[in-house]
């Protein structure tokens, strides 16, 4: 929990909905001067809430990479340490950043999953829900919130650094009207119902059409993709890749990016690899297993 607007707004509406039952904690990951600050400030507004405050701090040597990204994973894997038995814990992604993850996947090419907004609930380890109470809120309700209560959020500046996409897709969302957040937002709501359609359609699909056995030793994942959409298909390939990668311990993860051009070429009768799996295309029927060694000269 941050001391900006919507994290502060979830605490005081958690607090007043769960009186007593409320627990909080704030992840300083170190890449701020003024991070300490902050978290000293989000635990002195819950004191006055009563409620039990923690600070968690992880090793900076995780945060390489994508910054955000790599900050968002050690975010996720304190929280899922600390929240010990609690059954779920609350986040405050709120409207308007569905509308802006819409547009900076949409800006990318992304399809129906990427597009589609964020589960209002998914696991995050056995025993523990990751719960988003507040996708129907916008930025400027919950501003509301916490200006009632007396409390003057603290603005994180790298919501305005323009290097950051999510700080330019919302100023481009500030500067026009034509882009309104929460239709946006409802596009990405429209686009997790397909997308949970197409999850379940692809699931039963796998139940009749997937097959894995050993080959001469060999562990081979096959699938038929007879009269399947290419939606299903690509779907279908991926479970079958990630299957053998994990049947195989094998270190590499597929790369999506690399996904379509894969299937393409099934489509085409060929022969592909991707992340150490080899596919093979054979009348109607994809067969997946682990690559042979590449032979050196």
């Amino acid at each position: 929990m941050s001391g900006g607007g919507d994290s502060l707004g979830l605490l005081l509406l958690a607090a007043a909905a769960y009186p007593g039952a409320v627990i909080a904690a704030t992840v300083d990951h170190g890449l701020r001067a003024g991070a300490a600050e902050e978290a000293a400030f989000v635990g002195s507004v819950c004191g006055r809430l009563n409620v039990p405050h923690a600070v968690l701090r992880g090793p900076n040597a995780e945060l390489t990479g994508n910054l955000q990204q790599a900050a968002r994973r050690l975010r996720y894997r304190l929280l899922a340490q600390w929240a010990g038995d609690a059954p779920w814990l609350a986040v405050a992604h709120q409207q308007d950043d569905v509308a802006e993850t819409f547009l900076m996947r949409a800006r990318r090419g992304a399809g129906v999953g990427g597009l589609a907004a964020m589960a209002e609930r998914r696991t995050l380890r056995p025993g523990l829900a990751l719960v988003r109470p507040l996708l129907g809120w916008s930025r400027a309700e919950l501003a509301g919130v916490v200006r009632a209560a007396g409390i003057e959020p603290v603005e994180d500046p790298s919501n305005r650094h323009a290097r950051f996409d999510r700080a330019r897709i919302r100023q481009l969302l500030a500067d026009t009207g034509e882009l309104r957040s929460d239709r946006l937002a409802l596009a990405a709501s429209n686009l997790r119902h397909a997308e949970d359609a197409l999850a379940c359609f692809a699931e039963q699909e796998w139940a009749l059409r997937a097959d894995s056995h050993y080959l001469v030793d060999a562990y081979n994942v096959s699938v038929s993709i007879k009269s399947m959409p290419y939606e299903i298909r690509r779907r279908l390939a991926k479970r079958a890749i990630c299957q053998v990668i994990e049947h195989a311990k094998l270190s590499a993860s597929p790369k999506l990016e690399r996904l379509d051009a894969l299937v393409q070429m099934l489509d085409r009768g060929g022969t592909g690899t991707i992340a150490g799996v080899q596919a093979r295309a054979r009348d109607a029927t994809w067969t997946f297993s682990v690559a042979p060694p590449r032979r050196s000269h």
